[in-house]
């Protein structure tokens, strides 16, 4: 079997670059004599100071079958590592390769004689490490994934073609898309993971989520211990943490009736990332259910107390939206100091939220008209019970525990 025309082999503190010129070795030694170097694949640029001891210029008839070979000495231990001659390989960065490891001339060239050292370099890492136990070095393994991902020259023939077909095809007849079978084959060769921005941070999340859990059902057990001012709190606090959309929650906040000309006075107003305002009503969960134990019409209807909270919250979103931009520049500069520099509150179609009442005791009847009644006015307000911020909480919890 024929041997590579380029490798490399590891010998004590010294890593060597074999090459097997396709003849002899009398052109690459007359370059050398005219004060030229030798390039190999586009990477490696040799000159006879490279040439390892015993390598100097002989008789082709002297070459044997296997001996038609010239070593150049590329790279020099340090460490754990060999470290490549900066005029070799022609890259701003130091380039490293664990001495445990064979690299293959795949690994620094490309098909179309490219240096994939150079590529890489344009990134502007400090330093390319391959292989070893460096903080910095990439895994043997993925780097030949890397490499791998390096366009083929069907790839490059394929991108050509697809930018001319955007034009060929606008002005011709020609059928073929060539932007299509260029996105297909790429995306059969491109298989890198993205990376998992979740995991440094899954334990942490893990233990939020635990403690409020712990906390809600806490909290449901002596519900009683609290007046009403401090269960808001804490649900808001709940609440903003399973939603981090909202960056500021504002309470008793003052809005005009635009229909008397007085004002309104309602709980809880939250303000998202982009400025936008919602209305949350929070009520302290009480014993009766949340839908009537009896039916009328054959129907469990919503609780009272849950009726006229959906009418109050939909009266408030009725008059933010009346107030229209009047009403920004009223809440702008009343929250100003609390809100991030420049940002300005707008009542944009704000919708309602409201946390109440319980749904455990329900039954499949009574859980089915509640939901019913839920989903009339999910467009507007929102009905969520403590049930189902526990099942938030939990499911959250399961997708975090089982790496999801």
């Amino acid at each position: 079997m024929a041997k590579p025309a380029v490798e490399f082999i590891a010998r004590g503190t010294k890593l060597y670059l074999i090459y097997r010129p396709r003849d002899d070795d009398s052109w690459v030694h007359d370059r050398f004599a005219r004060g030229e170097s030798l390039e190999i694949k586009g990477t490696f640029h040799l000159n006879m100071s490279d040439l390892a001891e015993g390598q100097a210029r002989r008789d082709p008839e002297d070459f044997g079958d296997e001996d038609m070979e010239m070593r150049f000495v590329v790279a020099t231990a340090k460490g754990n590592y060999f470290v490549f001659k900066p005029a070799i390989v022609q890259v701003t960065v130091p380039v490293l390769v664990a001495r445990d490891v064979n690299p293959k001339w795949k690994w620094f060239s490309t098909e179309a004689k490219v240096s994939v050292l150079k590529l890489l370099a344009d990134l502007r890492p400090s330093r390319i490490v391959i292989g070893g136990k460096a903080t910095d070095a990439i895994p043997v393994s993925e780097y030949e994934k890397l490499v791998a991902q390096f366009p083929t020259p069907y790839e490059l023939k394929r991108y050509v073609q697809s930018r001319l077909s955007v034009v060929l095809r606008e002005l011709t007849d020609a059928t073929v898309d060539a932007e299509a079978t260029l996105r297909k084959y790429v995306a059969k060769r491109v298989n890198a993971k993205p990376q998992d921005l979740i995991k440094p941070f899954r334990e942490l999340e893990v233990s939020k989520y635990e403690f409020l859990h712990e906390k809600l059902t806490a909290m449901l057990v002596d519900a009683e211990g609290y007046t009403e001012l401090q269960w808001q709190e804490q649900i808001l606090d709940i609440v903003r943490l399973l939603n981090p959309k909202y960056i500021a929650a504002f309470t008793t906040v003052s809005i005009k009736d635009t229909l008397t000309g007085r004002h309104r006075q309602l709980d809880i107003l939250l303000v998202d990332a982009n400025g936008n305002i919602d209305v949350i009503e929070i009520k302290k969960p009480f014993k009766a259910k949340i839908v009537t134990e009896t039916t009328y019409r054959d129907n469990h209807v919503p609780h009272r107390e849950l009726a006229g909270t959906v009418t109050q919250v939909e009266k408030y979103l009725f008059h933010l939206n009346r107030w229209g931009t009047a009403g920004e520049e009223k809440l702008t500069k009343r929250y100003k100091e609390k809100l991030p520099t420049g940002m300005r509150i707008r009542i944009v179609n704000p919708c309602g939220l409201i946390i109440m009442g319980r749904d455990n005791d329900l039954t499949d009847q009574q859980k089915a008209d509640f939901e019913v009644f839920r989903r009339q006015n999910k467009n507007v307000v929102d009905v969520v019970t403590y049930d189902d911020l526990l099942r938030r909480l939990d499911r959250v919890l399961k997708q975090l525990r089982a790496g999801r």
